[in-house]
């Protein structure tokens, strides 16, 4: 009876090999299922990042030029004595340089004009130009550099007339500038024979404003 209750060694250790490879099966089994669920997360990432590397637009870069700089100025030759005797000897010139130290002469003074009081005299008839104003017209000469360039307008002009009828004082009030018209108009003006200014029927010198208007035709 002994016997039989005495345990198998034989039979033990199978157990134990036994339980040993299912332990070890179920383990090897577990590393590869994280294996290849790792695997597989791997393979996602690489898709996604593939598809954004596709999505990229590649950009040509322009060429640069390099800008070219100006190149120095040469340097300036220094003069070497020449041995040769057959050569000038060197001359001098003389000095053009202008005199600052001189004082300029002052410019001529502008022409004084003739003024003339204009008083007014009292009368009953103003005098008036033989054959009307349109004579003085007819008798003014265009000047030339108005003439080109092409100068226009009225000129005013105070003549005295005397108590025989010549003009013997003018005084410019309206001029048109130094183009020889405000002369012309004085030149016709005194070209014509007036009759004077009458006071009580006796004739008397007065002041008179005539008018000269240039116009080209």
């Amino acid at each position: 009876m002994a016997n039989k209750r005495e345990k198998n060694p034989s039979k033990d250790l199978k157990l134990q090999y036994k339980k040993v490879l299912e332990i070890s099966f179920i383990i090897s089994l577990i590393i590869v299922i994280i294996a290849l669920q790792g695997f597989k997360k791997f393979e996602q990432k690489e898709v996604v990042v593939e598809q954004k590397l596709s999505h990229l637009d590649i950009e040509e870069v322009p060429q640069t030029q390099q800008q070219k700089t100006t190149a120095p100025p040469s340097r300036p030759t220094v003069p070497i004595p020449s041995e040769d005797e057959t050569l000038p000897a060197d001359e001098t010139i003389d000095d053009t340089m202008l005199d600052m130290s001189e004082e300029a002469p002052p410019p001529p003074p502008p022409p004084d004009k003739q003024t003339v009081q204009v008083k007014f005299i009292p009368h009953d008839e103003p005098p008036r130009p033989v054959g009307g104003y349109s004579a003085i017209q007819r008798n003014l000469t265009y000047p030339e550099i108005a003439l080109k360039a092409g100068v226009e307008g009225k000129v005013l002009v105070w003549a005295f007339v005397d108590k025989t009828g010549n003009v013997t004082q003018t005084q410019v009030k309206q001029s048109l500038g130094n183009n020889g018209c405000d002369e012309a108009a004085v030149k016709a003006i005194k070209s014509v024979k007036w009759k004077p200014a009458k006071q009580r029927d006796d004739p008397v010198g007065v002041w008179v404003m005539v008018p000269v208007e240039f116009k080209l035709r």
